[in-house]
């Protein structure tokens, strides 16, 4: 069973959710480009969004009914800082302040995350993360954020999803800033992403009020064993921190992402394997990523089979045609939660949060008014269960946010896709808790002893 202290939560992020005020003396994002650009499904774009700036009241009121006591959200860089750096918007911080107060009121525990894509656009202009600058830049931001709510927030997060921000919005071109700038240039852009992050613990630290926690929460697809055989989980193991991706789609590892920041080190096969790309990395600038963190966040959605080869090396394992599938396609893998964080604990020996996990589907506001997901309350169900195997096994993990509370923006998706448990009418911006919502309660509020794993009356 989960530990008493166990965090039940679930998770946002500001550009997905917030929307805009003509008022709001928000800077631009390299979103809003993009998605000016058309570059978003259908055109869409979070002007509007789940309009919580002004309705994050009854949103935190639905939360403390829904049973939800911690939340993972962001904070818009370019909404406290226009420009990126410079001058301090006010209203910005009042808001969020405002946010942080109204959460806390309603006992729910607040878990910051600095950056979860709200890249200024006056910044991009002047070279983004490509320019070294930039470190400096969220080194100030972190000092701004921790000045203004480290006395109300204990728990930061620096950065979401390196993997996603780095390798779909510089190298794939596929979100914002929508750029495909080589993999030289790019590994440079995760040098430097990664020296931010390690400066932004620095100051989060120097400047905060009260002692606080520190984390980060990098994501990828989970290696798992074919079978439970010794040889299948090393294989798994070794697959799953290897980079063994083309210098092309270089971007989704995990250790490449992880190792600087948890070990103090890029990892030796990547080194080998792209050394034709990669920038002169110092000892002063390993010292810098490599800053000591209280816990590390993963975010977790799917895995992948791997067996060990004839050959002795790991082999990638086809699933059958019929294999249960998402609406994003991704595979239905509870055992990546399982092996994810045991693998993780192993390498890095922090204890870990689950700070994203969820699923889309294909929701509708049924005759009688509500929304059933049975589907998305059973992948959830094996999921936590895949989860408490781990627990049960020793490995320590602290907490699991569920992606998402409500329907959002989806980036580059835009509204067609739904990961809430809370079904958002975006003509209306009714709030319509699904099912899973209450079946969550239920799970929360009995720290999972209402999963199916635990029902002794289940043959």
């Amino acid at each position: 069973m989960f530990q008493k202290d166990f965090v039940w939560g679930v998770a946002s992020s500001a550009y997905q959710i917030e929307g805009r005020d003509e008022n709001d003396n928000r800077g631009e994002t390299v979103w809003d480009v993009f998605a000016k650009a058309g570059r978003v499904y259908e055109g869409q774009n979070a002007d509007v969004a789940c309009d919580h700036i002004h309705r994050y009241r009854e949103d935190f009121a639905l939360m403390q009914e829904l049973g939800i006591t911690s939340y993972r959200f962001s904070i818009n860089w370019a909404r406290i800082l226009p420009e990126g750096t410079g001058a301090v918007n006010e209203k910005g911080i009042e808001l969020y302040r405002d946010m942080i107060l109204e959460m806390k009121k309603r006992g729910i525990t607040p878990y910051l995350t600095m950056f979860h894509w709200e890249f200024p656009q006056k910044l991009y202009e002047k070279g983004g993360w490509l320019n070294e600058e930039s470190i400096e830049w969220f080194g100030n931001y972190a000092k701004v954020v921790a000045e203004n709510f480290s006395d109300i927030v204990e728990y930061f997060i620096t950065m979401n999803e390196p993997q996603c921000f780095v390798g779909f919005g510089y190298l794939k071109g596929a979100h914002a800033p929508g750029d495909q700038l080589g993999p030289a240039k790019v590994f440079q852009i995760a040098h430097n992403a990664l020296k931010a992050h390690g400066r932004a613990v620095q100051m989060l630290r120097k400047y905060a009020k009260r002692p606080i926690k520190v984390g980060y929460a990098p994501t990828c697809g989970v290696a798992c064993p074919y079978t439970e055989s010794k040889e299948d989980i090393e294989a798994a193991r070794t697959a799953y921190f290897s980079c063994s991706q083309p210098a092309e789609n270089w971007a989704w590892t995990v250790a490449w992402f992880s190792d600087p920041v948890f070990l103090g080190h890029y990892p030796e096969d990547g080194l080998k394997k792209y050394a034709e790309y990669l920038p002169e990395f110092t000892k002063e600038d390993m010292e810098l990523i490599h800053q000591p963190l209280d816990f590390m966040g993963q975010n977790i959605y799917t895995g992948y089979l791997i067996r060990q080869g004839e050959d002795g090396n790991p082999q990638f394992v086809e699933r059958p045609a019929d294999f249960p599938m998402t609406v994003t396609n991704w595979p239905v893998a509870p055992e990546s939660l399982y092996w994810g964080v045991k693998f993780l604990y192993e390498r890095y020996h922090l204890p870990i949060f689950i700070t994203e996990n969820g699923v889309s589907c294909r929701d509708t506001i049924a005759g009688d008014g509500g929304v059933h997901d049975p589907d998305r309350v059973e992948f959830l169900d094996q999921y936590l269960s895949s989860l408490q195997k781990a627990v049960d096994e020793g490995i320590d993990v602290a907490g699991y946010f569920l992606w998402t509370f409500m329907d959002n923006f989806e980036w580059a998706k835009g509204y067609s896709e739904r990961f809430g448990i809370v079904y958002v009418d975006y003509p209306t911006q009714r709030r319509i808790p699904k099912d899973s919502a209450y079946w969550y309660k239920e799970i929360c509020q009995s720290n999972g002893a209402k999963l199916s794993c635990n029902d002794k009356q289940k043959e």
